[in-house]
């Protein structure tokens, strides 16, 4: 082997180093292991939680202000449990209202944070109240293209005016 294939393998190893660093940097960064340290956690009680995972994001007003940190079943009361890790600097109010929503048709889902308008704020360790599961957006689907009974009949439809003979001349 000459000493230019030599280079070459070598110009490539580094090249495959470079590219396994940036990659590892862009997934550190996504993944949330740099955010801000002393964060706050609350809790929100889902009655769907679809296919929502921890690390999905948490939002306000479509800017990730925090990550789903743990989704555990409640044997109690049969909801999904979220843990919802948040940013220090974002003080919700206490009457926030916590969304399951889709990213797009195929994409992942997120929870979406509505602020409400209450003076005080979630305590760290609190919890949302007011939640909205997730939607079975194929399930609605179906359901619009194969209705279910139940409905009745439609009558049939009133004869043209136009083609009957009118009564008198």
């Amino acid at each position: 082997m000459g000493l230019r294939e030599q280079w070459a393998e070598t110009l490539m190893g580094l090249l495959v180093l470079i590219l396994a660093a940036g990659f590892l940097v862009y997934s550190l960064s996504v993944g949330g292991v740099g955010r801000k340290p002393g964060g706050y956690d609350v809790t929100a009680r889902f009655g769907q939680v679809g296919s929502l995972a921890p690390g999905a994001a948490v939002s306000v007003a479509g800017v990730k202000v925090g990550t789903v940190s743990e989704i555990r079943l409640d044997p109690k009361t049969y909801l999904a449990v979220a843990r919802l890790s948040l940013d220090p600097d974002v003080k919700l109010p206490s009457d926030s209202t916590a969304k399951i929503t889709s990213d797009g048709l195929l994409g992942g889902v997120h929870v979406a944070i509505a602020p409400g308008g209450a003076a005080d704020d979630i305590k760290p360790g609190g919890e949302i109240d007011n939640t909205q599961g997730a939607v079975d957006l194929f399930g609605l689907i179906g359901s619009v293209m194969r209705p279910q009974g139940g409905a009745a009949p439609t009558a049939a439809p009133a004869a043209n005016p136009a083609a009957t003979a009118p009564d008198s001349y």
